[in-house]
């Protein structure tokens, strides 16, 4: 009996181990496609054009009378400068001011303007930076105009400055459209200088490449590149390129690849991506992705087989999207603006591109201002480092009253 029971009992141990070994193979693939789909959830998320948006903000009262909201308190809505707040879906927007009061979980802010809809305790809604959420909130004369690109006629926003030929072409960023620059022309139009506010492919409001993806600036240029010739048939002799976010990787590529470049006399960028690789390793940490994954993502982006996991035309060479690496090449003068605390694209490429070209570019650093709200957050020093800039290097045109 006793010789059955340890024969049974070595039998058991022996399964347990077989069960084991068998186990190993299947935990690893296990592993494996677990991080094969995190990887190509990962890629796909760079590359795709967002479909929908996150409600995240709360309203939790609304007094117009003494012109103040109160917001549930979080990252977005505890900030120092303003926003757009927008509720019913976008269908709503309110312009959001200053900081007035915290606690309890919320904080009170000044209500700048109700645009559109109707805004009511309760609703839910999402917050970006814009304020501005129209030409027509600028105050300035504008006419509205299309672009001829590769894949068809981009819709622009054109803000002249009387008896100008140096215009500024702003250049939005991934994921947000052309409103998003309209803080930014003012500085340019006391300064004298003509503003086309462009769109670009898979923005939403210029046509669509075929693949319906982003390039990162690898392609989005040669509709830069278009608004460059819109611009100089227009009577444009120099041209300043403004760019926001992926919008400052597009205008580099721009500068390098145009063959208009010998118009562009300057760029200024705002929080701009200058190195692709650093960004993304960033924004994986920012989600909590694990370093290999998203090592691993960066390797499949640059492998032409990519395209199969994308549903891009061709993949995106992110060496060649790296400026600090490049900066040799580049030619015309830069004003960088970014802060210090930008956690979505941190300034240390900047800061690198910097110190490596200082005879070309010059830094502004901000501190406190969430990625691309730096205007928001100073305004002043935003526009009177724009504008000094722009007077250092004679591109400053004072006096218009294109005003409406």
């Amino acid at each position: 009996m006793l010789e059955a029971r340890r024969h049974a009992a070595e039998r058991g141990r022996t399964g347990l181990v077989v069960a084991g070994l068998l186990a190993v193979p299947a935990l690893a693939a296990a592993t494996a496609l677990g991080a094969g789909a995190l990887t190509t959830a990962f890629v796909r998320g760079v590359v795709t054009p967002p479909s929908r948006r996150a409600q995240d903000a709360r309203v939790l009262a609304v007094r117009r009378e003494v012109g103040e909201i109160e917001l549930a308190a979080d990252r977005e809505t505890g900030v120092r400068g303003g926003f757009s707040l927008w509720f019913d879906h976008g269908r709503g927007h309110a312009r959001i001011g200053r900081l007035l009061a915290t606690g309890r979980g919320r904080v009170v802010r000044e209500l700048l303007a109700v645009d559109r809809g109707t805004l009511r305790p309760g609703a839910r809604g999402r917050v970006n930076g814009w304020l501005l959420p129209s030409p027509r909130a600028t105050g300035l004369r504008f006419t509205a105009e299309e672009v001829p690109t590769q894949f068809g006629a981009a819709p622009a926003w054109l803000f002249p400055a009387e008896d100008s030929d140096v215009w500024a072409i702003h250049v939005h960023g991934r994921a947000t459209t052309r409103e998003e620059t309209l803080r930014g022309t003012s500085v340019f139009h006391r300064a004298g200088l003509t503003s086309l506010v462009v769109s670009y492919r898979n923005d939403g409001d210029a046509p669509a490449s075929p693949d319906g993806r982003y390039g990162l600036g690898e392609t989005e240029w040669r509709d830069v590149d278009a608004a460059i010739r819109f611009a100089e048939q227009r009577g444009a002799r120099a041209v300043v390129l403004v760019g926001w976010s992926m919008g400052g990787a597009i205008a580099l590529q721009t500068a390098l690849r145009s063959s208009r470049r010998d118009l562009i006399t300057g760029l200024v960028l705002d929080s701009p991506v200058i190195d692709w690789r650093e960004t993304l390793r960033g924004q994986a940490r920012l989600r909590g992705i694990p370093v290999p994954i998203a090592a691993l993502a960066l390797t499949v982006m640059q492998q032409s087989w990519s395209v199969a996991l994308t549903g891009q035309s061709s993949h995106i060479p992110l060496a060649g999207l790296d400026l600090v690496e490049r900066a040799a090449e580049l030619t015309a003068p830069i004003l960088l603006l970014h802060s210090v605390d930008d956690d979505f694209v941190p300034s240390g490429p900047s800061e690198a591109l910097a110190a490596a070209r200082p005879d070309l570019v010059e830094l502004v650093l901000f501190h406190g201002a969430r990625h691309t709200r730096l205007w928001n957050d100073d305004a002043a020093l935003w526009e009177g480092s724009v504008q000094g800039w722009l007077r250092e290097r004679a591109l400053s045109r004072s006096g218009s009253s294109a005003r409406r």
